[in-house]
């Protein structure tokens, strides 16, 4: 029973008011880019309005605030359920265009550092062939990578004929391997970020080697035109599963996070999936341009048509990533 109506109503229009404008958030952004302490909050704070409701009908002479704390209510709990009914469908082109980007901008910071430990480990890789040539053998994984460039690229310009069947099982060797390799990466994030780290910058230096190696030889135009392709998709996606890693090591070890590991975990749960997943996704078309269009090369197909096509597809993912599912997005 309230005994004093006027402190009771000025002791909960705050919540009333915080209530209202999360349910203005709401109207404007997805609940999925709400923070897990953010949903705990909402859901109190429709409970205590809820709370409140009960006890203001005592007053008869109240009905309009009776009025406006149903419909606080009432549009509470419906957003409540709406989200309970569309976390039961998954709508793929929503995910993928809207969900996907919008979880890679939120953790933006994660990305930032998988690029800069990648680049640190590019420049390791091509100093190290740079000083010592003979190092390409210790850092180069593939064995085509280990032979003078020059005599590749005379090689693969002698080629003729396209085997479909072969360019198939290829594409998929090479979706596979890359899915491994990123769900690696997000996994060793669990050792504290260590793991994660070491392939990172591995990665790095192999392609750093694998790039001083062809300019030094002066093979600089097949190096891009073969590369650029499909590596302008499969290489931000290996930093994506860089980024995924490294968030969840940064829940790991919890620095200035009051909540216990499992709740932080739980909190970065659906934006791991997320990001793993759009990162499959990406290496699916990486692995089909790879196979079928980056190993064909002059005179069969211009190296110049090659190296257009992968600065159009840099820049279409670019814009993707940094603007695709803006549409009622709210920065924090």
């Amino acid at each position: 029973m309230i005994i004093n109506l006027q402190s009771f109503i000025e002791k909960e229009r705050p919540v009333w008011d915080e209530l209202e404008a999360l349910l203005v958030r709401i109207g404007r952004e997805p609940f999925g880019s709400f923070e897990l302490e953010e949903l705990k909050r909402f859901h109190y704070l429709a409970e205590r309005t809820s709370s409140d409701l009960i006890r203001i009908r005592e007053f008869v002479t109240q009905t309009e605030l009776q009025a406006y704390l149903e419909s606080l209510v009432s549009r509470a709990f419906g957003e409540i359920q709406e989200k309970q009914a569309n976390s039961m469908r998954f709508r793929p082109l929503h995910w993928f265009f809207k969900v996907f980007p919008q979880t890679f901008r939120r953790r933006a910071r994660c990305f930032s550092l998988a690029l800069a430990i990648t680049v640190v480990g590019s420049l390791f890789g091509g100093g190290a062939v740079l000083f010592d040539p003979d190092a390409k053998v210790a850092l180069m994984p593939f064995s085509h990578l280990k032979g003078d460039p020059s005599e590749r690229v005379a090689k693969e310009e002698r080629k003729t004929g396209s085997d479909l069947d072969g360019k198939g099982s290829f594409s998929a060797q090479l979706m596979t391997h890359n899915t491994r390799v990123s769900i690696l990466i997000l996994a060793l994030g669990i050792s504290w970020g260590v793991g994660s780290i070491v392939l990172l910058f591995y990665n790095g230096a192999i392609l750093g080697a694998v790039i001083a190696d062809y300019l030094m030889a002066g093979e600089g135009i097949f190096l891009t035109g073969w590369l650029l392709p499909h590596g302008s998709v499969e290489i931000p996606a290996i930093l994506i599963a860089g980024q995924a890693g490294l968030l969840l090591a940064g829940a790991m070890v919890g620095w200035g996070n009051r909540l216990s590991m499992k709740m932080r975990l739980r909190a970065i749960g659906p934006d791991l999936v997320t990001l793993i997943g759009g990162v499959a996704v990406l290496l699916v078309w990486a692995g089909l341009v790879e196979s079928y269009f980056s190993q064909d090369h002059e005179p069969a197909l211009s190296y110049g048509l090659k190296i257009a096509v992968g600065l159009v597809e840099l820049v279409l993912l670019f814009a993707f990533l940094f603007f695709s599912g803006r549409e009622g997005e709210v920065d924090d």
